[in-house]
């Protein structure tokens, strides 16, 4: 009788111990299952450090058979982006991704490259089904500090204010197409806290009389900046990029410009401006914009 009653404890004890083992096992599962799920931003930011870390992998992330290029000096589909990367140079690329956002679909990030040269890049990925299905991107040269000593990425790079995605990108896009494309200058601080403004371009100090004073000296250059079309507003948080078209110096470019927007006014600024590539140059046909 003791015999039988130590084999039926054994078993209860082993039956409870595989049932506590399996539930250990299925909650590692889920834990798994939660942690495998990649953000987009989080995506972008990996395929991108991927140029610099030979991270293959990351090429799932690209929809093989349905990818748009809107870079114009690459060709299209997944086989341009695998050109790009079989003529790295000697030693590779470098990529240090200092912010990135996302907005629905839209991944955004802000990147310091040294890709074929040292640049500043602005790159917007479109998701579809996890996949990426389309690109843009907006370069600049890296350069020296600005006349505030500022550079061309640092500055705030939290993501904060998320319920306020909404309100901030409508005043960033009002703040364009009113001053910016309008020219309504003499509206210019209804969209600042007083003179604060952090600047990062590179030619332009802080305030928004750094602005002035330096388009003013442009003129004075004979240099015109034209923005003629905001072909896209996209934004997280405190974050808003616009995606512009006009002229610079009567050069067709392309201008990306990030705002941070902090208690509903404009408080920082990053930019790109890139000359739109010929159509003689081009390695896709389309087109810088077409969002």
């Amino acid at each position: 009788m003791k015999h039988i009653i130590t084999t039926v404890a054994v078993v209860l004890l082993t039956t409870t111990s595989h049932a506590q083992s399996q539930q250990q096992i299925n909650n590692n599962l889920e834990k798994m299952e939660i942690t495998s799920v990649i953000s987009n931003k989080d995506k972008a930011k990996a395929l991108i450090t991927s140029l610099e870390t030979g991270d293959k992998s990351t090429m799932a992330y690209i929809n093989p058979t349905h990818y748009t290029q809107h870079n114009l000096a690459v060709a299209d589909g997944l086989k341009g982006f695998g050109d790009v990367l079989h003529h790295a140079p000697e030693g590779g690329f470098k990529a240090n991704v200092v912010r990135a956002f996302q907005d629905g679909n839209y991944a955004i990030t802000h990147t310091e490259y040294d890709f074929f040269g040292p640049k500043i890049g602005f790159d917007i990925f479109k998701f579809e089904n996890g996949q990426i299905i389309e690109h843009w991107d907006n370069f600049s040269e890296l350069a020296t500090t600005n006349p505030s000593g500022r550079t061309q990425t640092d500055g705030v790079t939290a993501v904060t204010d998320l319920d306020k995605t909404a309100e901030n990108k409508a005043l960033v896009k009002d703040f364009v197409n009113t001053v910016l494309i309008d020219g309504e200058f003499d509206k210019m601080y209804n969209y600042f806290n007083g003179d604060n403004y952090i600047q990062h371009n590179t030619r332009i100090g802080d305030g928004v009389s750094g602005l002035g004073k330096a388009l003013e000296d442009m003129a004075k250059q004979g240099i015109t900046m034209v923005i003629n079309k905001n072909h896209m507003v996209l934004g997280e948080g405190n974050f808003v990029l616009t995606v512009s078209e006009g002229t610079f110096a009567g050069i067709p470019t392309s201008f990306y410009d990030l705002f941070r927007v902090e208690n509903g006014k404009i408080a920082e600024h990053w930019d790109t401006i890139e000359t739109i590539l010929p159509e003689s140059e081009r390695k896709n046909n389309n087109g810088k914009f077409n969002f």
